[in-house]
């Protein structure tokens, strides 16, 4: 990936009204993760977990995708519209998981199981999803590896979600890649137990790719998405929330009368539960990548087609 550009001096006043006037010149949609900045979440045209975002992509009627988001997501927007232009704020985007399993080291892993079926999580490059036989989010991660009843599979590469399904799906032969997360590994299970004393009444929210030291203290588990589902319609007035802040945005929009408290960390004050790669994309940057239509991701083609495939049997079997 290339370094960031420097931001330029004389950027508009109104950086808002400037993206607003750009997505509509340049025909694009604009689309965010729900970890993105509420400022960004606020311009777009949809928010999203990552199969709510692979969804939007594939019906996405436009010129230019940009996406807020990091690089695997809009590596995923690209696969589903190799005509589409589709920009991001900034290339340095990047996740911990991705970049945790590299694509020869996978390679060899899968090697030494032949005849598994390989499930992977969204969270990994084009050219390890090109290796697949079905992607999974963690929305539908359950029902995917469901899916191979009876067959040998590969879950790749999350280690925690992966033990998580393993006990959901009744698969404890799970053939694990041992990546993690480096937000929701950041999470201590001895500190939320000291703050679920604190407050007694609280709910306590956690996505699976916690550890399970965290998801054994929480009332819902579950994705970006269905966290925010259950923050809303829950009778808690107190929730604790283990994952990315950014999720706050959307909870505080719907139900501003509760308090948000958000999972502790190893130490206090700890910013650990903000991606520093999905924060690397702000109002700044989106207004210049809009303006300029770069950075562009691309994906070559030979690799497309083959990730093409699981990706949309995953859409197929979500719908």
């Amino acid at each position: 990936m290339s370094a960031a550009r420097p931001l330029p001096a004389d950027l508009p006043r109104d950086l808002e009204a400037e993206i607003l006037r750009l997505k509509k010149e340049r025909n694009a949609i604009l689309l965010a993760h729900y970890y993105q900045e509420s400022e960004v979440q606020a311009l777009a045209d949809g928010v999203g977990d990552s199969l709510q975002l692979a969804r939007a992509a594939q019906k996405a009627d436009c010129e230019v995708i940009a996406f807020c988001g990091v690089h695997f997501m809009a590596e995923t927007a690209k696969i589903l519209n190799p005509h589409r232009k589709v920009v991001v704020p900034d290339l340095e985007a990047g996740c911990s998981l991705a970049d945790g399993c590299p694509v020869d080291q996978f390679r060899a892993f899968v090697a030494r199981h032949p005849g598994a079926k390989v499930v992977t999580y969204i969270n990994s490059s084009a050219e390890v999803k090109a290796m697949s036989d079905l992607i999974c989010t963690s929305s539908n991660a359950v029902k995917m590896v469901e899916h191979f009843e009876g067959q040998p599979v590969v879950f790749a590469p999350d280690r925690h979600l992966a033990r998580w399904v393993a006990r959901e799906a009744n698969r404890p032969d799970l053939i694990v890649w041992q990546g993690i997360c480096i937000v929701h590994e950041q999470f201590s299970a001895k500190r939320l137990a000291e703050l679920r004393v604190k407050h007694p009444d609280a709910e306590v929210l956690a996505h699976p790719e916690c550890d399970d030291a965290v998801l054994a203290q929480a009332d819902t588990i579950g994705s970006t998405s269905r966290i925010i589902e259950r923050a809303i319609e829950s009778p808690a007035k107190t929730l604790i929330i283990a994952t990315e802040d950014g999720v706050f945005h959307q909870i505080r929009r719907r139900v501003p009368e509760k308090t948000l408290l958000q999972a502790p960390g190893p130490d206090e004050g700890c910013a650990c539960n903000r991606c520093p790669y999905m924060r690397l994309n702000t109002l700044e940057k989106l207004y210049l990548c809009l303006r300029d239509l770069e950075p562009e991701v691309t994906v070559p083609e030979e690799i497309r087609v083959r990730a093409l495939r699981p990706i949309e049997k995953m859409l197929e079997l979500s719908a």
